[in-house]
This record gives C-alpha cells, structure tokens and sequence, in this order.
C-alpha cells in the first residue's frame, strides 16, 4: 500500500536525490526531523518503491566510455512476442545503460557507452545487429551531453 507523500518525504528525496551519500543524521538535521523518524521514513521510501537503489555515479571519461552513442531500432515484426523476445536479448547486454521502447520511427532506443567509435563498431557488427528481430538500426554519436541523468524534479 502506497501512502501519501508528504512534504517531508519530497524534501527527503530532493536532498538524497542531491548527494546519495547523506548519513541518516545530516538528512535528519536538513529536513528536521529525528534520526529515528528519519530513518523510518527512509526505510518506507524504499518499501513504497520511492528509491530503488543508491549508487555512485562514475564519470565515464575516468573509465574510457567516453563515447555516448544513441541507437534506435527498428524490429521486424511488432507483434508482442518479438518485443518480448528483443526486451530479454537486450537485458543481458552489459553495453547497454537504457533501453526504450519508444513510439514513432523506431521500435526501441537504445543509450550506450563505449570506449571510441571503433569500439561501437565492433559491438555494434558482433551484438547489436545479431539480436532477435531486427531489421534496421540508426546510429547518433553524442558530441555534447548537454543534460545527462538529470534529477527529478517533483
């Protein structure tokens, strides 16, 4: 059973949304409440489904995937079970940080990080053509992230 956001809860979200890395008191302190309350109304966010999970983010030049690319795919068929069968190829690829299915000219959207051009190449003519159902894919090459991973804003 979902409760009811409150404003406490929204502050809560907006400040681990901010910084991930807040101990219970200092998220505590910010939206003044106890830390028992605090840890109790964090714990609840989790249980709702609020906050999936907490995880660093990696500045992907540090680790050579500094190459964003954007793939839209087409599939052959758009019948249920190709998406279904496509969906459960695509989970497995460890490349791939999202995947969409989408309305409008592609099926799919897929967003990858690679380490060069030539490293897509080589996924993309070993991994990405051979996936089920595919008969076409149209591929962006990221020059400027000028917004990525953004937080929500609520």
């Amino acid at each position: 059973m979902h409760k009811k956001l409150d404003r406490i809860d929204l502050k809560m979200l907006r400040l681990l949304q901010g910084n991930g890395r807040l101990s219970n008191a200092e998220l505590a302190q910010l939206v003044d409440v106890s830390p028992a309350t605090c840890h109790r109304r964090t714990q609840s966010l989790f249980e709702q489904g609020c906050i999936k999970n907490v995880r660093a983010m990696i500045v992907p030049q540090k680790v050579d995937r500094g190459a964003l690319v954007m793939v839209g795919v087409v599939l052959d068929r758009s019948t249920p079970e190709s998406f279904a069968t496509f969906e459960k190829a695509v989970a497995k690829l460890k490349f791939i940080l999202d995947c969409h299915l989408v309305a409008g000219d592609f099926d799919y959207s897929l967003k990858i990080r690679v380490k060069d051009m030539a490293d897509f190449n080589r996924i993309h003519g070993d991994q990405l053509i051979a996936l089920p159902g595919v008969r076409q894919t149209r591929t962006f090459f990221v020059m400027k992230e000028v917004v990525d991973n953004a937080p929500l804003e609520f």
